[in-house]
């Protein structure tokens, strides 16, 4: 069934937390009100818009400011970003290696579209699956089984990278080897959701011990 990697988008191939941040401040301070980036991790980072909007701006459209939002965040992609150091690499290595890759994201079809070409990566993934076009998304594991699903792959067969705790819920849930990405939580967080392993990104050494689940021999 071969082997492969399983990998969220927002801050886990691109580093687009201070994007979302500047979105959510400027919104705010357009009613008024002030937030800071920790009010922007503990009450929003990881969930769903039409979840979390309603009580984030009581009364108002939560599907118009939804739309409203992401339209704002890829006019902040428009110039182009890095994709996440060492992520163009290890996507080489999987190529090389018959790795089967995925992209995993809460995100809307249209925003991961917009980020996977502005990170120009949207060439390298054979599979796409969003967690609002399955029946439950992230922090159930119903986008990972999906993916598995269409690569035709076990749960023990895949690695799974996250930065953000409901992420790493799902992933662990699917049976994946659930690997946490700090770029936004650090070890303690990730591990108690779930992560096997974390990394500073994909040019951490530590990558080598993790990969070890696909290049090392079974013991017999």
């Amino acid at each position: 069934m071969g082997k492969a990697l399983l990998f969220d988008l927002d801050g886990t191939l691109l580093h687009s937390d201070p994007l979302h941040v500047q979105v959510f401040m400027e919104m705010f301070e357009e009613r008024g009100r002030t937030i800071d980036e920790a009010f922007y991790y503990e009450k929003i980072h990881g969930t769903h818009n039409l979840e979390t909007f309603p009580h984030l701006f009581p009364g108002e459209d939560a599907v118009a400011l939804s739309d409203q939002k992401e339209a704002r965040f890829r006019e902040r992609l428009d110039d182009g970003h890095p994709p996440m150091p060492g992520a163009v690499a290890l996507l080489d290595r999987a190529a090389a290696s018959g790795w089967k890759v995925a992209v995993v994201t809460n995100a809307p079809r249209v925003n991961a579209e917009h980020m996977l070409s502005a990170i120009g990566l949207k060439a390298r993934f054979e599979v796409l699956v969003i967690g609002d076009e399955c029946a439950r998304g992230k922090p159930a594991p119903d986008p990972y089984l999906e993916a598995m699903k269409q690569l035709d792959v076990a749960p023990g067969d895949c690695i799974a990278f996250e930065d953000s705790p409901s992420g790493m819920m799902a992933g662990a849930a699917s049976g994946a080897y659930a690997v946490g990405i700090r770029s936004s939580a650090d070890d303690a967080t990730l591990r108690a959701a779930g992560a096997a392993a974390t990394l500073e990104d994909y040019t951490d050494p530590a990558l080598e011990d993790v990969l070890k689940r696909f290049t090392e021999e079974p013991a017999q």
